[in-house]
């Protein structure tokens, strides 16, 4: 039997030993008698049957995500409008736009507010308390959302200075969101379906995305038929009623609405439990809270809550070695993969006028008037989100406590790469008449995967895997990495994807690599998020403290003896292009004495295979 390496191969079945099955015995009365040191309270939570609360949680912590998204994508939605009200040039043959400046700054300053109040509420979070600073993040969002549409100035850069500076801030709201509500959930759920909840409160940012079109339609319709005005090129000053100045502020302001409402309920929130009990050590608070929301009696149990705060396991900081040890890969994990995940998911805003205006929803600017252009923009927009974005999001929620999130982000990932090269390989097939239809599939499908893939996980992963009281500020950072990919994404590429000929590019904008060399880059970068997708582990099914258990099982051996290690047959030999994925397993905390005895199960339900059998060698 070999000992040393983690991936061995033994020529039958046999290789099965009575020592490895009393090891793999002895680890199942090790994981009871752990469980048995859970707090009731924890324990409560955990195996709670899915009721009222966990639907009241969703809504509340949803309702905060919808406006987030309605907020982030409806500045897309009037850019145009604003170059004609504010950037207007007499004589021009086409309508004004924003200055390259001007739109990257409009557009972006939020993202930089974004991931700004990623980092700072994330710490906070651990800190004060969930609840507390979720309040702070929903009346931040409230107020500067209503402040963004009242933006004033004596000329246009007045107007876009205020517009900017209200935008940073409402960012900075947006941010915190982001760990406190992943946080907030995952600490609420029961751990058989705490993905689904936790996927379900991010499924609204694709609610978000399509409601913001549709107040965009509303909004623009009915300002259109009661201020008619005729196309740019028939009267370019006519063609944009005074009246267009208040769409887009409208637009804005309504993202407030939403988190306004909610904000009540947020505040009647309990703080969570597990905040409560391991970070807070208030027991008897934690039993009184959860004793009201599941409607059981639960014991406080003040002296177990001691004794877990004063364990050595809880004492190491952020970045100290011990956490690095523990926890370091597990971060390098959830913050590259949704930094690269970003770059691709956040470019998809350099094709979108390229598809529209090859389908005919958006004719040429200067056939329209202002509203108008605003009504087929966000028509446009709508059908994608419809059609592409929120599909995606509720297969996850439906999957990914069946099939789990390493698989769902895996095909993610490779399927974003496939759809990638299949537009970059043939680009030019893809661009001639009569093909365009095959892009806008490919197109769509890239997104969809993106949703049902890590742009769903990458939020859902790092408030599970990370330990109570520093699981706000991981996600945070995680959250604030996937926001740099988003400003590289929207604005670099932007750059990036303008065509090679400086005469082609876009009016303001230097010469580019090209849309084609962009797509190659891009399918990269999903191909680089696959492969750091390894370093992150399956959370499914198990308790946020039992995922820390087995983590820290794995860090504290790093080198296992023979005798720590338990023998799993899983039947035939891997093929070749598995064996990363073997070694994943034969490596990763989550797999443990559960998952051994499910392998040594399955194996024997199959018979005795007569080809050779792999084994994997994992530390209990």
């Amino acid at each position: 039997m070999v000992a040393s390496p983690r991936l061995a191969c033994s020529p039958s079945r046999r290789s099965i030993s009575s020592s490895a099955i009393s090891h793999q015995v002895g680890g199942e009365e090790e994981n009871k008698g752990s469980m048995s040191q859970q707090l009731q309270v924890l324990n409560a939570l955990d195996v709670a049957k899915t009721q009222w609360y966990h639907f009241t949680a969703i809504v509340i912590a949803g309702m905060g995500f919808f406006t987030d998204a309605y907020d982030l994508f409806c500045i897309s939605l009037v850019t145009k409008l604003l170059g004609r009200i504010y950037y207007h040039v007499d004589g021009s043959p086409t309508p004004g736009s924003l200055p390259p400046q001007v739109s990257a700054a409009v557009n972006g300053v939020a993202f930089v507010g974004t991931l700004s109040g990623q980092l700072f509420f994330g710490w906070l979070g651990d800190k004060m308390g969930r609840k507390r600073v979720y309040g702070m993040t929903l009346m931040l969002m409230v107020i500067c959302s209503i402040a963004s549409g009242l933006s004033f100035g004596h000329d246009s850069k007045g107007v876009v200075a205020t517009l900017c500076f209200f935008r940073f801030w409402l960012g900075f709201g947006i941010g915190g969101d982001y760990p406190l509500s992943a946080t907030i959930m995952s600490e609420y759920a029961n751990k058989k379906t705490r993905g689904a909840f936790i996927a379900a409160v991010f499924a609204m940012q694709g609610v978000g995305i399509l409601a913001g079109g549709m107040v965009a339609i509303v909004i623009s319709s009915a300002f259109k038929n009661r201020f008619q005005a005729p196309p740019y090129a028939i009267d370019p000053v006519g063609s944009t009623v005074p009246q267009a100045d208040y769409v887009w502020r409208i637009i804005l302001m309504f993202g407030s609405l939403p988190a306004a409402l909610t904000y009540y309920w947020r505040m009647k929130m309990p703080e969570t439990a597990r905040y409560t009990a391991l970070v807070a050590q208030n027991a008897k608070l934690a039993a009184s809270d959860m004793s009201k929301v599941l409607q059981v009696e639960i014991e406080e149990e003040q002296s177990k809550v001691e004794q877990i705060a004063n364990a050595p396991s809880n004492a190491f900081g952020l970045f100290s070695r011990e956490f690095l040890r523990r926890h370091g890969l597990h971060l390098l994990g959830t913050a590259t993969t949704w930094f690269l995940l970003d770059i691709a998911f956040y470019s998809q805003n350099l094709f979108q006028k390229d598809i529209f205006s090859a389908i005919g929803w958006i004719p040429k600017a200067a056939t329209m008037n202002a509203l108008e252009e605003v009504f087929r923009i966000a028509r446009a927009q709508s059908i994608i989100a419809l059609c592409g974005t929120v599909p995606g999001y509720w297969f996850t929620v439906g999957l990914i406590d069946i099939i789990g999130r390493f698989t769902i982000q895996i095909l993610g990932f490779a399927m974003m790469t496939i759809f990638m090269l299949g537009l970059a390989i043939p680009y030019h097939h893809w661009t001639t008449s009569g093909h365009q239809i095959g892009f806008v599939v490919m197109y769509a499908f890239t997104f969809f995967f993106a949703n049902f893939g890590p742009n769903s996980t990458t939020f859902i992963v790092p408030a599970e895997i990370f330990p109570a009281r520093l699981r706000s500020t991981c996600h945070g950072i995680s959250a604030a990495s996937g926001k740099l990919g988003a400003i590289i994404g929207s604005f670099g590429f932007l750059y990036l994807a303008q065509n090679q000929n400086p005469a082609k590019a876009d009016h303001g904008y230097p010469a580019g690599i090209g849309v084609r060399n962009s797509l190659f880059l891009l399918a990269g970068c999903n191909l680089l998020g696959l492969l750091f997708t390894f370093l992150v582990p399956e959370s499914k099914g198990r308790s946020l403290e039992e995922i820390r258990t087995r983590s820290h099982r794995s860090a504290g051996a790093p080198n296992p003896k023979p005798n720590s290690l338990v023998i799993v047959l899983l039947g035939l030999p891997p093929p070749p292009h598995l064996i990363p994925i073997a070694r994943r397993y034969a490596s990763e905390p989550f797999c443990g004495d559960m998952a051994a005895a499910n392998a040594i199960s399955m194996a024997s339900s199959l018979g005795a295979p007569r080809r050779m059998p792999f084994c994997l060698l994992l530390p209990r």
